[in-house]
């Protein structure tokens, strides 16, 4: 079973994850399985390198892990992007970063020094959280660890020495936690947040001061990392003069410094004043300001999650991404989205509909209202 949407990618992991599954048969023959031995265990890598939501939706398994694994030193790979949420983390001993050419524009010579260094470093076990056979085969097969462990979803399989049964469709943070419940860790009493320090808090204070904000404010964020998941930007101004006159709080946009253009645009639409920090922020002091927010307008995105480890109330406007996967996890929130049949099938980066972009077309402001209304009530 194979849970990839995209055809073509689809098609490539089945013709490579078929040669991969010949290739590796007889040395498998000579592997005993064994049975994981938690007190073997000193050292732990966790593989998750693509994207900064994700890496966000995988930090709730490193309390179960650090309980489970008292005595071990955990180590997080992940994208230069995401490394700044797991600063000050008391369960990450160290990170690793890493760009892998296969998600961004980083190149082969690049992956070459990585493994080389790679290479060097032992661990008792591997947890490859994606499940994605171009991580298995290009970062994992060169770990020198005795326990490799992910889902056999993506391909690769043969590249584990244990493989975590699928639990079925549902959230990505419950799709890590069952990868840390097989490892017999507990994913009752989990942390999920992003451990800002007073000097963090006081900056994303600051930067609000600095744009006349010193008071209850909404959070805004029009942008998303796919076309295909952004609200149209002209609803969501008219939405933005609703919210000012309903509420009386002023509106401050978020966005990173490629996004300044969406929030311009949204600005120039509105007929009330707002104010901006688009492209002024770190990771953090985002997390910072979204801390302070009141509630937090947004897309299928990043800033959403990190909204949801800060533990700010949500309202997620969602199109072609399943909500049921990425929805904000364990914060007070509203999905707004449309139950259209093609979003079952879509891959997010190409519309297919008749109607294009329908998903996102059909969401109106009065449902976005309503569901702000909900929470701020």
């Amino acid at each position: 079973m194979y849970k990839i949407i995209n055809k073509k990618k689809l098609i490539a992991t089945v013709i490579l994850d078929t040669l991969g599954k010949i290739f590796f048969a007889v040395p498998r023959l000579w592997i005993r399985v064994q049975e994981i031995q938690p007190e073997l265990i000193r050292s732990i890598l966790i593989v998750r390198t693509a994207y900064i939501g994700d890496a966000v939706m995988t930090l709730p398994i490193l309390k179960g892990l650090k309980k489970r694994f008292p005595q071990a030193r955990i180590t997080f790979l992940t994208s230069r992007a995401a490394q700044p949420i797991l600063a000050n983390n008391p369960y990450v001993d160290e990170v690793i970063v890493y760009d892998p050419f296969w998600f961004y524009k980083t190149g082969f010579t690049a992956w070459f020094r990585f493994v080389k260094a790679l290479r060097r470093l032992r661990f008792d076990l591997v947890i490859e959280a994606r499940a994605d056979i171009r991580d298995l085969a290009l970062i994992v097969f060169f770990c020198k660890a005795h326990y490799k462990v992910s889902y056999g979803i993506g391909g690769g399989a043969y590249f584990l020495s244990h493989v975590v049964p699928y639990p079925g469709l549902s959230h990505k943070v419950d799709f890590h936690l069952h990868l840390s419940s097989y490892l017999g860790c507990s994913v009752t009493d989990i942390d999920g947040g992003l451990y800002l320090s007073a000097g963090e808090r006081h900056r994303g204070e600051e930067v609000l001061a600095e744009k006349g904000v010193k008071g209850p404010f909404i959070a805004v964020h029009p942008g998303s990392r796919l076309f295909l998941k952004r609200w149209p930007l002209k609803r969501c101004a008219v939405l933005c003069d609703q919210l000012i006159d309903r509420y009386q709080l002023p509106i401050v946009f978020l966005g990173a410094a490629a996004e300044v253009p969406l929030v311009e645009t949204v600005q120039t639409a509105m007929n009330r004043s707002s104010a901006s920090l688009a492209g002024l922020l770190s990771l953090r002091e985002l997390a910072a300001v979204l801390e302070r927010a009141k509630v937090f307008i947004c897309n299928d995105s990043a800033p959403m999650h990190i909204a949801a480890a800060m533990q700010t109330p949500i309202v997620a406007i969602f199109g072609p991404s399943k909500s049921i996967e990425t929805r904000p996890y364990g914060v007070s929130c509203r999905v707004v989205e449309k139950e259209i049949g093609c979003r079952d099938s879509c891959d997010e980066s190409t519309c297919l509909s008749a109607n294009f972009h329908a998903c996102m077309q059909e969401i109106t402001e009065a449902e976005v209202m309503s569901a702000v209304t909900q929470l701020i009530n």
